[in-house]
């Protein structure tokens, strides 16, 4: 459960890193499009490299909510693949369960997706995972626990309940949101990814580190 301290943080977050983390991020920002604090609404002075490098690094990383060290661990294995680093570490990390629940309907925010995992009502193949930053194969289908699909959360993602405040399922992935079944098609594109982020500026800001 989210408490309205996080919630309050989440918000806070969200005007600082201009990026809507939650629904009640995205109001918020609609009525105040500028950063939070006194000076909030003045023009900022220009920041400097580090500073734009570090809040998009802050960025990408708050719309997974995730540590920074899964951030650095995901980005050190991204650099080892072939192709783009920056898009690969985009697609690594849409591969993580949570995120995956959360692109397919079942939960309304990222961090109600985490706990949907971590409380064992996610299986993924028809085994039970727990962790929300499992990598899911392409192929492989992610459904709720046959015990936890009458309890109201998961009811109300069956119809729907959701899909006013989550972008439209990515092509990537192939849902049943009545029978609450997703299933991870091929690869994350970055493209197709619903994250706000210049990547390069990420690749740069731990190129430099």
């Amino acid at each position: 459960m989210v408490t309205k301290s996080q919630d309050r943080r989440k918000v806070r977050l969200s005007r600082a890193l201009g990026v809507a983390l939650t629904p009640k991020a995205a109001r918020y920002l609609e009525k105040r499009p500028y950063a939070p604090g006194e000076h909030g609404r003045t023009k900022r002075k220009t920041d400097s490299d580090y500073a734009v490098r570090l809040r998009e690094k802050q960025r990408l990383r708050e719309q997974y909510g995730i540590r920074e060290k899964q951030m650095r661990n995901t980005f050190n294995e991204a650099r080892r693949h072939d192709g783009l680093t920056g898009e690969n570490l985009v697609e690594l990390l849409e591969m993580r369960l949570d995120a995956l629940v959360l692109r397919a309907g079942f939960a309304r925010t990222t961090a109600q997706a985490r706990q949907l995992v971590v409380h064992r009502h996610i299986l993924v193949d028809g085994q039970l995972v727990d962790r929300p930053s499992f990598r899911v194969k392409p192929g492989q289908l992610i459904h709720v626990k046959a015990k936890s699909e009458g309890t109201e959360p998961f009811q109300v993602a069956a119809a729907g309940g959701h899909a006013e405040v989550l972008p439209p399922v990515p092509g990537y992935l192939e849902v049943e949101l009545d029978k609450l079944h997703a299933r991870l098609l091929r690869r994350p594109k970055r493209a197709e990814v619903p994250v706000t982020c210049e990547v390069q500026l990420v690749v740069e800001y731990y190129a430099a580190r």
